[in-house]
């Protein structure tokens, strides 16, 4: 039987990671086909083009992590990719403040972790943390020189031109028929069916509603946090970007100040429990995505192991004194009146059935797929790494399709 394909590799996503892998496998295979399919009208429309911007230094991963190993890499990928292309950037470098004396031991953890991940890392005291940022206080606090600033949208709007491959917008994939021997035929929502001879998924918070759509069981779901962020009105009270000690249980790194690009600082993120997938706030309810959350039993999990950590999420979304509570122990001097609301994003976090959050870049394969299943930060850092492997993976299901 003799099958006409439209492409060699299908690319469900046009976020950073979606790009970076058309980017790759055009680099590594030249001549293959890619298409990438992207739902909304552009590139980088959810966590892609609502986050911080930081490209981070790989600090926090565990040694030897795709995370740790990715970060580090991408980090300087990612600033040598803008600096070759014209896009704004900016090596700031980053404190990350202890403002108590338990939070001590695990900034002393973070600076051997620093060192093992290969990260140059400068212990520092009261006077020092004043040198750099003196609207700061603290106990004690490392400098990261390697992490900066970017802005991510223009580097996946030039990874998709670079890629040299056709990029589809508003295509919405609805349906996914995958034949082994043939290959894979996608639907989508205006009826265009689009066949290939693999399947690359990296649809970021519908990532496992498109491997389930392909016939694998992903063995996680997707839970979507949001990360409401303010502006601070008074930008000059911070020079670069300055964060707290992360509790290591989470995944979150905390209220912390990032300096952007456009010199403008964010303050942010918090996260809360989104309604929806795409849920950049609380009127952004969809009921069938809400039920598929309080459906999988890791949600239910988390509430009851974590629930004290959750309601102090809630209580600073919900109150800006709160919020505002929370960054002044970093930056005493701000008050409520010197934050603006911002757009949020939402992270879109694999839990486990067991109520685990899966914490590190988790990538699968399946017959004529691979599934990026957990890609949130520091994935955009890490990007040009992930894409490479994503990438390396589809090329050997191609060759043993």
């Amino acid at each position: 039987m003799t099958t006409t394909y439209d492409c060699d590799v299908l690319v469900v996503g046009g976020g950073i990671v979606g790009l970076s892998t058309a980017y790759a496998l055009t680099r590594e295979a030249p001549g293959t086909r890619v298409t990438v399919l992207e739902k909304e009208p552009g590139p980088a429309r959810h966590q892609t083009g609502r986050n911080s911007g930081v490209i981070h230094s790989g600090i926090y991963y565990k040694p030897g992590s795709l995370k740790a190993r990715f970060a580090v890499r991408g980090a300087a990928e990612m600033v040598e990719f803008c600096a070759r292309y014209g896009i704004a950037h900016e090596v700031t470098g980053k404190l990350i403040v202890a403002t108590e004396r338990a939070e001590l031991p695990r900034l002393h953890a973070l600076v051997q972790r620093g060192r093992e991940n290969g990260i140059p890392v400068r212990e520092l005291g009261p006077p020092q943390i004043a040198e750099y940022e003196p609207e700061v206080t603290g106990l004690a606090a490392i400098h990261v020189g390697t992490t900066g600033v970017c802005d991510y949208g223009a580097v996946a709007a030039r990874l998709a031109e670079l890629s040299g491959a056709e990029v589809r917008y508003g295509a919405e994939v609805v349906r996914v028929d995958r034949r082994a021997p043939l290959g894979v035929a996608v639907r989508t929502a205006d009826g265009t069916v689009l066949r290939a001879r693999a399947l690359v998924n990296c649809a970021g918070l519908h990532s496992d509603r498109v491997a389930r759509l392909a016939g694998d069981e992903p063995g996680v779901r997707i839970v979507p946090f949001r990360g409401e962020y303010y502006e601070l009105t008074r930008p000059g009270l911070v020079k670069g970007l300055v964060y707290p000690v992360p509790d290591p249980a989470f995944p979150f790194l905390g209220v912390h100040l990032t300096r952007g690009v456009d010199g403008s600082v964010h303050v942010g993120p918090n996260a809360v429990p989104a309604a929806a997938r795409e849920g950049y706030d609380w009127r952004t309810v969809r009921p069938r995505e809400l039920a598929g959350t309080l459906a999988w039993p890791g949600s239910w999990r988390i509430a009851r192991r974590h629930w004290r950590y959750g309601a102090g999420e809630l209580r600073r979304s919900w109150s800006k004194r709160a919020f505002t509570d929370a960054v002044r122990r970093l930056l005493p001097s701000v008050t409520e009146a010197d934050l603006r609301p911002a757009p949020a994003g939402v992270r879109a976090q694999a839990v486990l059935r067991d109520g685990t959050l899966v914490d590190d870049f988790l990538i699968r394969q399946a017959p004529r797929t691979v599934h990026v299943l957990n890609a949130p930060s520091p994935a955009a850092t890490a990007s040009l790494p992930i894409g490479r492997e994503v990438a390396s993976r589809t090329l050997t299901v191609l060759r043993d399709a």
